[in-house]
């Protein structure tokens, strides 16, 4: 049976949309946005969707919402949008330029946790000693048993997490310093919502929220973003925190319990269904394993989710945009890449817009409902890109060329509104 949910073109992203069941209620609607994680990669591909769905929806501004919801890497897009940062302004700091002029890019921002290192170093001697002494104590078990049993007890020797959180964060904290931002979720005029899991309980934590809107946003997000293995858990206020889509993917019910009549969520991450040519995805590496067990699982529990919500907010209208199942360029782009990164940023702007286009009848009314509608005349334009090529040489690294470089941007951005409005630049 045709899942009644699923809207899907044959070649564009998966939409799916939640048409409400009843009349809303009179008066200014309220528009939410929940953004998944995905890392590096993720963030490239949900800057690319949320440029095209802001150029292509009338009315749609994306620093104007009622709410916001980030997870993981969707955490740290959400926390610029309620500071005021446009999503193209945001396409300059995560891809649109070159290594020097970057503000966050992987190659730099990725470091060991030396501190974590040293930690198991000094642990060593102790560790081995305990274990070597329990294996003397069963030398009654075979070798093999006594081996697992060393084995099993030597787990402090593995540091709680790979790479350090530290470089990611003080980008954000400054990013979110600069006039007319805060750091502060109390002195945003949206509400902003960043969710973690905490590792003592195994609960769900919307910081943002009420009792929870102290700490820090840049700190907030580096919880959420805190992958199990590759950070180590991050301690606020006593407890730890891990990365938000442990208990969940998107969080879009965060949105819908504040009273948003539309939510727009967007997940970078699919299971990939395709086959290719060399048959690689049949020779995946352990990490490329990894991934497709993990998109597997999330995909397959937002699915539930989403569900969900036709029961729990009757009222709702959910509109979800990701790539689809059979994209080998969203599954095999490299991370540490600028160009993939590019590539796949520029592939999410395209593949939203025609998935837009393709869907346009069953999108239509839920827009409608909050006031919003399709630029059809910017979806029937092809000859419009997201990205310009990239510069020959690399600018120099100094204050004066990051503000000639935003300054550039800027000046990019307004021609590019004339573009699309249809005058001479």
């Amino acid at each position: 049976m045709r899942d009644p949910l699923r809207a899907r073109g044959s070649h564009s992203p998966d939409t799916l949309v939640i048409r409400p069941r009843a009349r809303l209620k009179s008066g200014k609607p309220r528009i939410g946005l929940a953004l998944a994680g995905g890392g590096f990669l993720g963030a490239a591909y949900e800057l690319g969707a949320l440029a095209a769905l802001s150029e292509s929806i009338d009315g749609l501004d994306f620093t104007e919402l009622d709410s916001y919801v980030g997870v993981s890497a969707g955490a740290y897009l959400a926390a610029g949008l309620a500071n005021g940062i446009q999503p193209h302004q945001m396409v300059r700091l995560f891809v649109d330029g070159d290594e020097q002029t970057l503000l966050f890019d992987p190659a730099t921002l990725l470091q060991p946790d030396y501190a974590e290192w040293r930690r198991t170093l000094r642990a060593a001697p102790r560790v081995l000693s305990r274990a070597l002494a329990a294996g003397l104590r069963e030398g009654q078990l075979s070798a093999r048993k006594t081996l697992w049993r060393a084995i099993e007890r030597s787990g402090d020797l593995l540091p709680q997490g790979l790479i350090d959180a530290t470089p990611a964060r003080q980008r954000l904290e400054t990013l979110l310093q600069a006039p007319g931002r805060s750091d502060d979720f109390r002195k945003l005029k949206a509400r902003l919502r960043v969710v973690a899991t905490d590792v003592d309980s195994g609960d769900t934590v919307e910081f943002g929220s009420p009792g929870f809107d102290d700490v820090p946003i840049s700190q907030a997000v580096t919880a959420s973003s805190a992958v199990p293995g590759l950070f180590a858990p991050v301690s606020i206020l006593g407890r730890r925190y891990l990365d938000g889509a442990i208990n969940k993917t998107l969080h879009a019910s965060v949105a819908l319990k504040e009273g948003a009549q539309l939510v727009i969520c967007i997940n970078p991450l699919v299971p990939y269904a395709g086959s290719q040519p060399d048959g690689s995805i049949r020779r995946l590496n352990l990490p490329g394993l990894l991934s497709q067990s993990i998109r597997t699982a999330i995909r397959s529990r937002m699915s539930v989710g989403l569900e969900k919500y036709r029961v729990t907010h009757p009222q709702a209208q959910v509109l979800l945009f990701e790539p689809s199942r059979f994209d080998a360029q969203t599954f095999f782009t490299g991370i540490f890449s600028l160009a993939g990164r590019r590539r796949l940023c520029e592939h999410a702007y395209q593949q939203t817009r025609a998935d837009l286009l393709a869907r346009s009848g069953e999108l239509e009314p839920a827009l409608r409902s909050v006031g919003l509608s399709l630029n059809m005349g910017v979806l029937h334009r092809p000859d419009i890109t997201l990205l310009d090529e990239p510069r020959d040489k690399p600018l120099p690294v100094s204050s004066l060329s990051r503000a000639l470089h935003q300054l550039d941007g800027s000046i990019n951005d307004l021609q590019r509104v004339l573009r699309l409005s249809g005058q001479r630049v």
